[in-house]
């Protein structure tokens, strides 16, 4: 029973031993964390809020005083759906002729930038959960009572604060993406169920910006999910990218006083503590502690190499069929959406350190280097393989030398 009194020793397991409560006299931060735990390695209250926020442009530093809240966003006139599933049929048996495969029949879904994020924090939870649970693999760090108090202190503070860390960041980090999205396959990582999702205002706004007509950038962008959907939606390709982002984010080995250090060394402004706290957990230093383990380094080039051939066919698939539908404006709508791509932000950083997933320029023209030369060697036809076959994906020498891939996928007879 609560008599109203903040014990600094607060009993955890009923074994007669208890924990450093390194609360004891803030109640603010004892809300905090009594709000925040209780979820598990991520806590997903906080990672939706955050999403949300971040999505919307809400205010996160209001938000954890009480004072915020998400800009509501207007729902998608129904007739751009409309419009959208008519562009659809339009693209679909482009994108079915240039890649020789069945592409679906389902409408796209329409979203705001809100709802794709809470989308995706869903539709990736098994991931991030992993994630999170391999982030939180670190040793106890001793809490006795010889223990330097502000050692002692800020050690308390990282374990109990973890899983909102944890979700504060990775919603941030998804939140962030889904104001830059035009649809579910600009982030290259399968998902259990395939899905068709654009996110129109997004679509709309750079069309405008770089002074696009419309339906043309509509096109580009329904071409490009169409072919990320079909792409992704076959299993051995799938699984291949899926089990090596899993063992990405399951082989961390993070230093737990790395994350004591930088919250110790937090410059906190007393004017606004609580803006402070969101720079430091927007940091991805304070989340990860550590620098990558060897496994992940060891494992690097064929994530790379799974990425950037993902990412090749689907650019290749969308230039082929946006020259056909759209015309002289197809190269400058692809020359825009690279030149976004090169632009890297944040959320592009927790994405490569997180998730291991690299989508900078360098791996856009790896992929469409590797699909180019493929097919001014064996024609259009010459990706098939890759298609048909579990054992054709390119190892990372054949991502730069797509000659030693066709010759390899031919002496084997794959597909």
């Amino acid at each position: 029973m609560d008599d109203g009194n903040d014990d600094s020793i607060t009993p955890s397991d009923g074994s007669g031993e208890g924990d450093f409560n390194p609360f004891a006299g803030m109640p603010l931060f004892g809300d905090l964390s009594r709000a925040l735990s209780g979820q598990g390695p991520l806590n997903w209250d906080a990672a939706r809020q955050f999403a949300l926020l971040a999505a919307s442009g809400g205010d996160m530093a209001g938000m954890m005083t009480g004072g915020g809240a998400p800009t509501a966003t207007a729902n998608i006139d129904p007739s751009v759906r409309i419009k959208y599933a008519e562009l659809a049929n339009i693209a679909r048996l482009h994108v079915a002729d240039v890649m020789q495969l069945p592409v679906a029949n389902a409408d796209p879904e329409v979203a705001t930038a809100e709802q794709w994020a809470a989308q995706t924090l869903d539709a990736y939870r098994p991931l991030f959960n992993d994630l999170a649970t391999s982030l939180g693999q670190t040793d106890d760090v001793a809490t006795d009572a010889s223990a330097d108090p502000m050692a002692q202190m800020m050690a308390g503070l990282s374990k109990m604060m973890a899983p909102a860390m944890m979700g504060m960041s990775v919603g941030s980090m998804v939140g962030g993406l889904a104001r830059r999205a035009f649809g579910v396959y600009d982030l290259p990582i399968p998902r259990a169920t395939p899905a068709l999702v654009v996110v129109p205002p997004t679509i709309d706004a750079f069309a405008a910006e770089w002074e696009i007509p419309l339906d043309e950038m509509r096109l580009w962008v329904i071409a490009h999910e169409l072919a990320g959907h079909t792409l992704l939606s076959i299993p051995h390709i799938a699984e291949h990218l899926r089990s090596l982002v899993q063992r990405h984010v399951g082989a961390f080995q993070p230093d737990a006083s790395a994350i004591s250090d930088k919250l110790t060394g937090l410059d906190m402004d007393q004017s606004d503590p609580m803006a402070a706290m969101q720079a430091a957990f927007g940091d991805p230093e304070v989340l990860l502690g550590a620098v990558r383990s060897d496994e992940q380094l060891a494992m690097e080039p064929q994530l790379d190499a799974a990425v950037a051939v993902t990412i090749g066919v689907i650019d290749w698939v969308v230039d082929a069929v946006a020259v056909r539908i759209i015309g002289g404006n197809a190269l400058q709508i692809a020359e825009a959406v690279r030149r976004r791509r090169a632009d890297a932000s944040p959320d592009d950083l927790f994405v490569e350190r997180l998730l291991g997933i690299r989508l900078g320029a360098d791996q856009t023209a790896r992929g469409k280097a590797f699909v180019q030369g493929v097919v001014d060697r064996a024609g259009e036809n010459g990706l098939a393989p890759l298609f048909t076959s579990v054992d054709a994906m390119p190892t990372p020498n054949e991502i730069e030398a797509p000659g030693l891939w066709l010759a390899r996928v031919a002496e084997t007879d794959l597909g």
